[in-house]
């Protein structure tokens, strides 16, 4: 191993040091099963995920996942493939541009922007798209990876 290598901070990293313009991408179609897991974990209950007559009434139309359950899939690309195991969100900024609804697909992605070598922290752009290609969520994250080996 070089000096370079050994002095990086992306040294012990499960995938390394990810280059500007890596990208991922994982897809899931939305159930509502989804919806109940999210709902037990955080107490969320919004009538737009449960109620299919106020639902409906909204301006949604329709019953609704919640954002948690949009973004969550950012959370899988970070943790599972890029930067990859080890890996957190130190900051996220999102916006959240169309809702998502139950039986949905959608397709996360994720594009490294910037990469620092001194710190396993690396700056990613990230969406969210339903299937028609309809943006649902977009923004940048922060991670830090640790190293696992």
């Amino acid at each position: 191993m070089s000096e370079k290598a050994t002095r990086s901070g992306w040294c012990g990293t499960r995938f390394g040091k990810p280059e500007i313009g890596a990208r991922a991408e994982i897809r899931r179609v939305t159930q509502a099963s989804d919806v109940v897991a999210f709902s037990a974990m955080t107490g969320d209950c919004n009538p737009l995920h449960f109620d299919q007559a106020a639902a409906a009434r909204s301006v949604f139309g329709r019953l609704i996942v919640q954002g948690g359950v949009t973004s969550g899939l950012l959370n899988a690309i970070v943790a599972e493939n890029l930067p990859g195991p080890g890996s957190v969100f130190l900051g996220v900024e999102w916006k959240f541009h169309k809702a998502v609804g139950i039986g949905e697909e959608i397709i996360a992605r994720a594009e490294v922007l910037s990469v620092r070598d001194d710190k396993p922290i690396c700056t990613l752009s990230t969406s969210v798209a339903n299937s028609a290609g309809e943006i649902c969520l977009s923004g940048t994250a922060t991670t830090y990876t640790v190293a696992l080996e």
